[in-house]
């Protein structure tokens, strides 16, 4: 069959009639070219234009909701703020917002994961996810977590060992959250079970924790650092962690999140993270995986 088709050759290659065709070459509504009276159709641009089609004809994955979704943190819920990119925030623990971001009930995931013999718990989770093709993982800032105790540490807390002696009150966050998964992590590591710590009602960010406290319901608790200072509470250190966003390449480029991307690079955003305490933004905004 050769390049350019007659209206007769293209008909049948379209599977339309003659005069259809026609109609449709007039009103422009099909690739060809009119040559000294006649018609012509390229047969690539038909099958370019086929294909357009099909596609166009396909339901193509959704735009998800300008959300959040994941671990809460004070820094993020002000940038996403500050730099208005106008993404809202759902504090569901970090499994739970990847979860969401495989249904693509969110636009990022934000999360910190933990898990025993792991030395980037973030990555490897992200790398090996199921249903996902197309990540990619923001940096977002390097956190400090440890205990939240009442301020002056009254019952004098020395780690997390006295933290799980009988009669502590021990608030412990929603399972798959962050600061729960480092729970598990370190007591398998000192031979302690946090089974035997009564659960409670479980506290879904660390600002609730810190209000727990605050009201001596709880006698202490796993956040960060910049938690314990906001609130005027006592700190003692665990861990540092990486705080990472998670989202599809396809959403990368969409305006909420480039605003808030190019906001990770300004002076306010260090200057902030310097005020809060306990943060490492030095990498903030950097790709540290893309599948």
């Amino acid at each position: 069959m050769s390049t350019y088709l007659s209206t007769e050759e293209a008909a049948a290659y379209l599977g339309l009639k003659e005069r259809k065709l026609y109609d449709m070459a007039a009103a422009g509504l099909v690739p060809c070219s009119k040559v000294t009276g006649k018609w012509l159709f390229p047969r690539a641009a038909l099958d370019r234009w086929i294909e357009a089609g099909m596609s166009a004809a396909l339901p193509g994955p959704a735009t998800p909701p300008a959300i959040i979704g994941g671990s809460h943190d004070p820094l993020l819920e002000w940038a996403a703020r500050r730099s208005g990119s106008g993404l809202a925030l759902l504090a569901v623990g970090s499994e739970a917002g990847l979860d969401r971001l495989t249904r693509n009930e969110v636009a990022i995931a934000a999360i910190h994961l933990h898990m025993p013999g792991s030395e980037d718990a973030n990555l490897d989770a992200v790398a090996t996810m199921p249903g996902l093709s197309d990540l990619v993982m923001i940096h977002f800032c390097r956190r400090e977590e440890g205990l939240l105790l009442p301020a002056g540490n009254p019952r004098g807390i020395k780690g997390l060992a006295d933290a799980f002696a009988a009669g502590i009150r021990f608030g412990q966050r929603q399972a798959g959250a962050g600061a729960q998964l480092l729970l598990a992590k370190l007591a398998q590591e000192h031979g302690l079970e946090p089974e035997q710590l009564p659960m409670g009602l479980a506290f879904e960010t660390g600002q609730d924790l810190a209000f727990a406290l605050r009201a001596n319901t709880i006698d202490c608790g796993i956040a960060t650092r910049a938690v314990a200072e906001a609130n005027g509470l006592g700190f003692l250190p665990l861990a540092w962690e990486n705080f990472d966003l998670v989202l599809r390449r396809r959403t990368y480029f969409e305006p909420a999140q480039q605003a808030l991307w190019a906001f990770l690079r300004s002076p306010a955003f260090r200057d902030h993270a310097d005020r809060l305490g306990g943060l490492d933004v030095s990498a903030a905004g950097s790709v540290r995986f893309n599948r």
